[in-house]
C-alpha cells in the first residue's frame, strides 16, 4: 500500500499530498487562504475591539463567528467522510486523524489565550490584520515568532513518546519512568 501512495505522489508528505512540484495545491492554499482573510476582515475578527469586547463579554459577536467556523468545519468534515471523498490531488481518501492529549497541552492553551487577549489578535487574524495594514499587528507577528522559537529551544531533543499522552498515562506500567521535565 505504501508504494502505491508512493507511485501515486503521496509519499513521505502524507496521504494526498501532490506530487513534487507541483503548483496546483499552493494555488488552492493561496486562493482558499484568500477567501479566508476576506470573510474574517468582513465578520469584524480583524477588529481590536471586537476582541476586546469578546474577552470582556460586552460583546459576543466574535464568539459567534468562531461558532459557526467550527460547526461548519465539523459538518463539512462529516459530509466528506460520509461521501467517501478524495483529495483533488494525489487521490488519498480524506480522513482527518485525531491527535492524542499531551500533558503540555492546557498550559500552552492558556498561554495561548492569555496572549490572545493581551494582543486582541489571534495567530490566525493577526497575518490579515497586517495586510489590511494594521502595523500594531507586527508586534504579535513577531511575538508568535518568539514564541514558536521558545517552544523549538525547549522541545529539542525531547521526542515525545506515546507513553507521555496522558491518554496512555493510566495504561502506563508502574516501573515506567516518568516523562522527562522541560528543562529550560
Amino acid at each position: 500500500m505504501a508504494a502505491d501512495e508512493a507511485r501515486a505522489g503521496m509519499g513521505a508528505a502524507g496521504a494526498g499530498a501532490a506530487p513534487h512540484g507541483h503548483p496546483a495545491p499552493a494555488i488552492a492554499f493561496l486562493l482558499f487562504g484568500m477567501l479566508f482573510a476576506l470573510l474574517l476582515s468582513k465578520a469584524g475578527a480583524t477588529t481590536y475591539d471586537y476582541y476586546a469586547a469578546l474577552f470582556l463579554f460586552r460583546d459576543l459577536q466574535l464568539m459567534w463567528v468562531i461558532g459557526a467556523g467550527a460547526l461548519t468545519g465539523a459538518l463539512l468534515i462529516a459530509l466528506l467522510r460520509a461521501a467517501g471523498a478524495r483529495v483533488w490531488w494525489g487521490g488519498g481518501r480524506v480522513e482527518p486523524a485525531g491527535k492524542p492529549m499531551r500533558r503540555g497541552l492546557l498550559p500552552g492553551a492558556l498561554l495561548l489565550g492569555l496572549g490572545w487577549g493581551l494582543a486582541g489578535a489571534c495567530p490566525g487574524t493577526v497575518l490579515v490584520m497586517a495586510g489590511e495594514g494594521k502595523t500594531s499587528a507586527l508586534w504579535t507577528i513577531a511575538g508568535v515568532g518568539l514564541g514558536t522559537w521558545l517552544y523549538g529551544l525547549l522541545a529539542r531533543g525531547r521526542a515525545v513518546e506515546p507513553e507521555a499522552t496522558v491518554d496512555n498515562q493510566a495504561n502506563a506500567p508502574a516501573s515506567a519512568a516518568p516523562p522527562p521535565s522541560p528543562g529550560v
